[in-house]
C-alpha cells in the first residue's frame, strides 16, 4: 500500500474490510447515506446485493466522522432545500430542533456609523447619496433578485439537522456511524484507492509513539466516499496525488463566523425571518441573521480570501457587526448561547476536483459542489450524496464493480445531467469581479445572476500569497511603517497578534464587553464553543517550511486563528500551537501569505485531520 502523508516508520495494523467506507458525515455523506439506505434493502427484507467481505449480508456500510459527536462545529443555514425535499418528501421541520420555514427575507445594505472602516472614494460618494434613505444606518433593498431569494425554503441548524439525519440512516442497523474517529489518509495502491487508514493514538504532539500507542486501522473497502468538507485531509491528499482538472483550482474561501444567540423578549422577528447585510464592518464583509423557534438566532458574518488585508479577524468584526444599529436593535439583551466558525470553499465549480476514480468519489463542498452565485451549498452538497447513493444502488443491483468508468457512467453522469450542473455553469464566474474590488464584485455578480451567467465582470482568481499587502501597504496613510514597527514589537512581547492594536489605532472602539452576549474570544470558546481536545493525538496544524515563519512578516495564520490556537511565539521564528484551542475551522490553510516551496498552490500551513474542537451541535 501507499500512503504519501504517512511520516512514521511502516508498523503493524489491525485491517478491518468493508464493502463502503465514508469519510466525513456532513449534508453531503447524509444525502448519499439516507438514499442508500432507502434502497439498499428490497420490500421482502432481503438486499440488493450482496457483502463481499461478508457473504450472505447486505453489503457492510461505515462512516466515519472526525468531530466527537454528529453535527459538531458546523453552522446554521438558509437553502431552499429542493434536493432535501426531493430525498424526504414528507420531511417535517418540527422534527429537527433550530429549524424553521423562511417566513420573509431582507437584504440591507449597511453604512459605516462609527467610520473606522476602509471604502473606496466611489463608496463613500454612494454612501452620501443612500444615507438620506436609511433607516438605523441601513439601507433595505426594496427587491431581492431572483438569484438571491430563499423562499419558499428554510433555515436551521446543520448540527441539529446533521444529528437528526444520522438517527435516520442508522435507525434499522444496515449502515454504521462512528463519530470521534478521524481518518489519516486513504490507502492508494497504483492509482486505485483501496480504502482509507484511521489517525494513531497515544502519540505526542509531533506525532511519535507514547504511553497507550495504538497504532490506527486499516480499512479496507471496495468504495471509499470521500465527503470530509472543504479542506478534509483525505479530499486533499486526492488532490495532491491525481491533481486537478485543468483550470480548476481552490483559491477562493470565506471563514464563516456565528453567534447562536437567545434573542431578548423585546424581539419581534419570527421565527423563519431572514436578514443579509453587507457593507460592514469593512465592505467586503457579508453577514447574515436566521431567526429559528422559540427566539433562538444564528447571526454572523463571512469573511472572504480576497478581503486584501493581513489583520484578517473575523471574531472582533463580528462583535462590531453585531452591534451596528441596524442588528443590535433586534439583539440588545440578548446571551450567547453557542458560538462557531468553519471554512467554506467559494470557488464553485472551479474548484471541482476530479469526482471519481478506481475505488473513490467525492461528494459535497470538497467536490465544488458550492453555488457561489446563489450563496448555496448545503442543499447542493446533499444532492451530490443523494446522486452517488442512486449510482452505487444501480451498480449493486447490477454486480458492477466501483471502477472510474462504472462510477463516471453513473454518479457522474446524473451530476451532470441534473440541476446542480446547470446552476453551476451560471455561477461559474459571478464571483470573479471581487478580485478587483468589491463594488467591481457586486456588479460583476448582478450581471452574472440577471443574465444566467451569460455576462460577467472577469478577474483572475488569485492566491493569497499574490494579493495580500504587507502591513504598511495596507495601512498607507493611516498608519505609519514607525507605529506598525513599535505595534509589532509590543504584540510579539506579549506573544499576541496585531489585530487589536491596528484596530484600536485606526478609530474601531473597544468592544463594551458585559461577560453576556459580548465575550472575549476566549470566553467564547468555553462559553459558547465547548471548546476541547483529548490527549493522546499529533499536533495537526503544522508548518511545512519552518524557515518561511521566521521571516514572515503579515503571520495571518495568527490574526485569522478563530480559537487563538495559534499564537505569537515569543521568542520569534514558527507561531505556537495550542491543539486544546483549536475549533478546526480551517481557515489558516488558505489565509497564509506564503507558498510551500513544494507545492506553489498551497499555503505554507499544513492542516491534518484530528479529534477535539466544537462540542456543541447548534454550531
Amino acid at each position: 500500500m501507499i500512503t504519501p502523508d504517512s511520516a512514521m516508520p511502516e508498523i503493524e495494523r489491525q485491517k478491518m474490510p468493508v464493502d463502503i467506507a465514508c469519510v466525513g458525515f456532513g449534508p453531503a455523506t447524509g444525502g448519499f447515506l439516507h438514499t442508500l439506505q432507502q434502497g439498499l434493502m428490497y420490500p421482502d427484507g432481503t438486499p440488493v446485493a450482496e457483502s463481499k467481505v461478508m457473504p450472505g449480508m447486505p453489503p457492510q456500510v461505515i462512516c466515519y466522522e472526525r468531530a466527537d459527536d454528529l453535527g459538531f462545529g458546523v453552522s446554521g443555514v438558509v437553502t431552499e432545500g429542493r434536493a432535501i425535499r426531493e430525498s424526504i418528501p414528507d420531511l417535517d421541520l418540527a422534527e429537527i430542533p433550530l429549524a424553521a420555514e423562511v417566513t420573509s427575507e431582507k437584504v440591507a445594505y449597511l453604512l459605516d456609523p462609527i467610520g473606522a472602516s476602509r471604502r473606496s472614494g466611489l463608496l463613500k460618494v454612494a454612501d452620501t447619496l443612500i444615507k438620506p434613505f436609511t433607516k438605523k444606518h441601513a439601507f433595505t433593498l426594496p427587491w431581492i433578485p431572483p438569484f438571491l431569494r430563499k423562499e419558499p425554503g428554510m433555515v436551521f441548524s446543520i448540527g441539529q439537522f446533521c444529528q437528526w439525519v444520522g438517527q435516520r440512516v442508522t435507525a434499522d442497523g444496515t449502515i454504521q456511524v462512528w463519530p470521534g474517529t478521524p481518518v489519516r489518509e486513504a490507502l492508494i495502491d497504483d492509482d486505485q484507492v483501496k480504502g482509507v487508514r484511521l489517525i494513531d493514538q497515544g502519540v505526542d504532539a509531533k506525532g511519535q509513539p507514547a504511553a497507550g500507542f495504538m497504532p490506527g486501522m486499516d480499512i479496507e473497502a471496495a468504495l471509499t466516499v470521500v465527503g470530509d468538507g472543504p479542506f478534509g485531509a483525505v479530499g486533499r491528499q486526492l488532490d495532491e496525488h491525481f491533481g486537478m482538472p485543468e483550470g480548476h483550482h481552490s483559491r477562493d474561501w470565506a471563514v464563516g463566523m456565528k453567534f447562536v444567540i437567545d434573542l431578548p423578549e423585546s424581539c419581534e422577528l419570527e421565527p423563519g425571518t431572514v436578514l443579509h447585510t453587507m457593507g460592514y464592518p469593512e465592505p467586503e464583509i457579508f453577514g447574515f441573521f436566521y431567526v429559528f423557534p422559540d427566539r433562538v438566532a444564528s447571526c454572523g458574518i463571512f469573511v472572504p480570501s480576497w478581503f486584501e488585508t493581513p489583520t484578517r479577524t473575523a471574531y472582533r468584526y463580528l462583535q462590531h457587526w453585531l452591534m451596528h444599529p441596524w442588528i443590535w436593535q433586534h439583539v440588545e439583551g440578548g446571551s450567547l448561547r453557542s458560538w462557531g466558525a468553519k471554512s467554506i470553499a467559494e470557488s464553485g465549480r472551479k474548484g471541482e476536483p476530479h469526482l471519481v476514480g478506481d475505488g473513490y468519489a467525492r461528494i459535497g463542498e470538497g467536490s465544488g459542489g458550492t453555488n457561489v452565485l446563489r450563496n448555496s451549498g448545503v442543499d447542493e452538497a446533499w444532492a451530490t450524496g443523494s446522486q452517488l447513493g442512486e449510482a452505487v444502488l444501480e451498480l449493486l443491483k447490477a454486480g458492477k464493480p466501483f471502477t472510474r468508468e462504472n462510477l463516471d457512467a453513473t454518479y457522474v453522469r446524473r451530476r451532470r445531467e441534473s440541476w446542480l450542473e446547470q446552476e453551476s455553469l451560471k455561477a461559474e464566474n459571478a464571483r470573479n469581479g471581487f478580485q478587483k474590488g468589491f463594488v467591481r464584485g457586486i456588479i460583476g455578480t448582478a450581471l452574472a445572476g440577471m443574465t444566467g451567467g451569460r455576462l460577467h465582470l472577469g478577474g483572475e482568481i488569485k492566491k493569497p500569497s499574490e494579493h495580500v499587502p504587507t502591513l504598511e501597504d495596507y495601512y498607507r496613510g493611516r498608519v505609519s511603517a514607525e507605529e506598525i514597527a513599535e505595534i509589532r514589537k509590543a504584540c510579539e512581547a506579549k506573544g499576541a497578534g496585531l489585530h487589536d492594536a491596528l484596530m484600536d489605532k485606526v478609530g474601531w472602539p473597544e468592544i463594551p464587553l458585559d461577560g453576556k452576549l459580548l465575550v472575549s474570544q476566549q470566553d467564547a470558546l468555553l462559553i459558547g464553543g465547548k471548546v476541547q481536545a483529548p490527549p493522546g493525538y499529533a499536533d495537526h496544524v503544522t508548518f511545512h517550511d519552518t524557515t518561511i515563519c521566521e521571516t514572515c512578516e503579515e503571520r495571518i495564520c495568527i490574526e485569522a486563528c478563530s480559537g487563538q490556537a495559534i499564537t505569537m511565539n515569543p521568542e520569534g521564528g514558527t507561531p505556537l500551537f495550542e491543539r486544546e484551542k483549536c475549533v478546526h475551522c480551517g481557515a489558516c490553510l488558505w489565509n497564509c501569505s506564503h507558498t510551500d516551496p513544494a507545492n506553489p498552490e498551497r499555503g505554507n500551513v499544513n492542516f491534518q485531520a484530528s479529534t477535539g474542537g466544537f462540542h456543541s451541535a447548534e454550531n
